[in-house]
């Protein structure tokens, strides 16, 4: 998904623009997350960006949308750019902390 989002509609409150583009981005990458991953992956990974345009986008966290999107409002932005791009990745199983239980005698 690469695209530019307007917060200006002339029947609709910027307050409902942002619940409907939040809604939008969430339902987008609840899409990609149901797909089928390739042989060799075990999970999606979403490369993210988000900007006033294109053009200045920066790399961003996934999670990190609806704090940017209340910044752009809380800014007076009327518009802003997204950028989700999915990738199937393999995810590496962290190893357990292994405890040290070291007899002591005294």
């Amino acid at each position: 998904m690469k695209k530019t989002f307007s917060l200006e509609h002339p029947k609709k409150s910027p307050e409902r623009m942002v619940e409907a583009i939040k809604h939008e981005i969430k339902k987008y990458m609840k899409r990609e997350r149901n797909k089928a991953l390739p042989e060799d992956t075990n999970y999606w990974a979403f490369d993210c960006k988000f900007g006033n345009s294109q053009d200045v986008a920066e790399e961003v966290r996934p999670g990190d949308f609806n704090k940017l999107i209340d910044a752009a409002v809380a800014a007076g932005q009327t518009s802003f750019f997204v950028e989700i791009l999915a990738r199937a990745d393999f995810r590496v199983a962290k190893p357990k902390a292994v405890e040290d239980d070291e007899d002591f005698d005294e």
